[in-house]
């Protein structure tokens, strides 16, 4: 009984997640339980869990008097979560390069192709979540720091709303692939400063990129 409202809780977060992170739910707007559990089919409780598991993934927030809303997209969160996320994810990849086997390099390589695929098909859906995400992982997967990459899966997913702007709407269907492809390169030639540099770039310049869209945006809503 528990592992199926388990999975039931968890197939309800990622119908939520999606939603948010898709546009058809906006920013600010109120997350009614009782409206969420009638169109998944499901009583009020999976919807409650779910809903705060989105809160620890930053995509929720609660209100007092006012319940749960999707989180307002905002220009200061951008920049401490992308600022964490290049610190940690340098931290992690510095730790897993010597250690990359070349059957993992293959199969980031693997990776990387589906994802150069989808983006070229325009199936951002996949090429900004999971497929990115595996891309990553696959590179960091030989640090032996597990409390690190914990904290980087949850930022990851706290960022994924942003990932997919800077795709979508910032020109990073542009620059993403040749960028991707170039640290898989260096992480092949094993050049640990280079990569870990090249890692933080591509991380930080995704963020300028998303600010000066947001900065965009909040003038023409003005």
């Amino acid at each position: 009984m528990g592992i199926e409202h388990k999975t039931r809780t968890q197939l309800v977060a990622e119908a939520i997640r999606e939603k948010i992170l898709s546009g058809e739910i906006k920013a600010g707007e109120p997350l009614r339980q009782a409206a969420l559990a009638d169109e998944l089919n499901v009583s009020r409780i999976p919807v409650r869990e779910a809903l705060l598991q989105l809160e620890s993934e930053g995509l929720v927030n609660f209100e007092a008097h006012k319940g749960a809303t999707a989180t307002q997209l905002s220009a200061e969160q951008i920049d401490e979560i992308f600022d964490l996320r290049a610190l940690l994810e340098a931290e992690l990849l510095s730790h897993s390069i010597a250690n990359l086997t070349p059957r993992d390099l293959l199969e980031a390589e693997a990776i990387l192709f589906d994802l150069e695929e989808a983006t070229a098909a325009g199936d951002t859906e996949s090429a900004t979540g999971k497929l990115n995400a595996q891309f990553h992982s696959k590179l960091y997967s030989k640090a032996q720091r597990p409390q690190t990459a914990e904290l980087v899966d949850v930022y990851s997913k706290n960022s994924e709303r942003y990932v997919r702007m800077h795709i979508l709407l910032a020109g990073g269907i542009n620059t993403a692939p040749e960028e991707h492809r170039t640290l898989l390169e260096l992480c092949k030639n094993k050049d640990v400063e280079q990569a870990c540099g090249f890692l933080k770039k591509h991380i930080t310049g995704a963020k300028d990129d998303i600010k000066q869209l947001l900065i965009k945006m909040e003038q023409n809503h003005k």
